[in-house]
């Protein structure tokens, strides 16, 4: 027989530091495993939600006075009369008119564009 501790005899494992038992360091070291990093979240999360609606809100309200105040100044700078030829008839408006009448009708035949464009797409 050979003494404890040589080479050829498995050594024993003193109580409590089995690796695989205890989910401690391996081999011996004794120190516990290191606990998984903790997340970190905010203490409330409706409330970053209700500061992220809040952003976008302002932001909103920002965009919406800039276009007012940009469609206050084209009406202001486009109040002159012009002569719009129609197909039938001649018409004197201001140019204001004719230039917003020629925006919805561009932005109704791109719209229409569209939806053809996605109904064919549709169908294949």
């Amino acid at each position: 027989m050979t003494a404890p501790g040589t080479p050829s005899e498995p050594r024993p494992s003193a109580p409590g530091t089995d690796p695989f038992a205890t989910g401690a360091a391996p081999y011996g070291t004794g120190a516990p495993a290191s606990p998984p990093p903790a997340t970190t979240r905010p203490a409330n999360p409706s409330r970053a939600r209700a500061a992220g609606r809040t952003a976008g809100l302002g932001l909103a309200l920002a965009l919406l006075i800039a276009v007012t105040v940009i469609l206050v100044l084209f009406v202001v700078f486009n109040g002159q009369t012009v002569q719009i030829s129609l197909v039938f008839a001649d018409v004197d408006a201001p140019l204001v008119l004719a230039l917003v009448i020629a925006a919805v009708l561009g932005a109704t035949i791109a719209s229409l564009a569209g939806a053809v464009m996605r109904a064919r797409r549709r169908n294949r």
